[in-house]
């Protein structure tokens, strides 16, 4: 809570201006281009790292697909994972969000500019429809994150289980996979400090649909997130 106030404080008459352009934007989500509404979402991350007194160390931007749909499956620490990724991404992504989500003030504006799809996870039905609507958005060449532990991790560095099912939407699209290494992420918001903070986000290669066509999703997700386990430890080998 302290750095989200230092950033609006530092922030201040950019975030009136921002909250004022959010609106608008979500009153003309026909008429203003994704690519527009995207560059600002940046331009908040931006502000927003520098007023957080937030270093962002990234790599990997190259693995990112240039053409086509694709689906960011990162590790989820916090609040903050989902603005690393919107500064990161050259392309417009929109993310997979938990119903819970959709009332809290400024992300539901940041929420509809992405196009977010709201998933309750007590649904079964609903669950079955989000998956479908994304496959769907993933093939006409929309971008997406599905953060496939369900909800942060809590443990810092460590990685709960991935879910199979937030694999099938990337199955049913046959779309490639882009698993994300965030570290450090949760220390922005969930420590309590307003010192300068280092997160890392690292892009790891995809996994495109000839690999993972024979997979079941079960085993896509334990791909995945060995793959994110063992980058984490690397970079964090890297800094001691």
């Amino acid at each position: 809570m302290k750095r989200i106030i230092m950033m609006m404080l530092r922030n201040f008459f950019f975030v009136i201006y921002a909250w004022f352009r959010l609106t608008w934007y979500t009153h003309h989500m026909d008429t203003v281009p994704e690519e527009k509404r995207y560059a600002f979402l940046k331009k908040i991350c931006a502000r927003a790292l520098k007023g957080g007194n937030i270093d962002l160390v990234s790599s990997g931007i190259e693995n990112i697909p240039q053409e086509g749909g694709f689906i960011f499956y990162p590790n989820h620490q916090g609040m903050f994972d989902l603005l690393n990724l919107i500064q990161l991404c050259p392309r417009p992504i929109s993310v997979v969000a938990k119903k819970e989500t959709k009332n809290i003030p400024v992300l539901r504006k940041i929420f509809t500019i992405m196009e977010t799809i709201f998933i309750d996870r007590e649904d079964l039905r609903q669950s079955m429809q989000v998956i479908k609507d994304v496959a769907a958005e993933v093939e006409k060449g929309r971008n997406y994150t599905i953060f496939a532990e369900g909800t942060r991790s809590r443990k810092g560095n460590q990685l709960n289980e991935f879910k199979g099912g937030s694999f099938k939407a990337a199955q049913k699209a046959k779309c490639p996979i882009v698993p994300v290494a965030l570290i450090d992420s949760y220390k922005v918001f969930d420590t309590g400090s307003i010192k300068r903070q280092t997160v890392q986000a690292h892009i790891l290669p995809p996994l495109y649909w000839e690999e993972y066509k024979d997979m079941k999703t079960n085993e896509i997700a334990e791909t995945v997130k060995h793959r994110i386990e063992e980058a984490i430890a690397a970079h964090l080998n890297e800094t001691e």
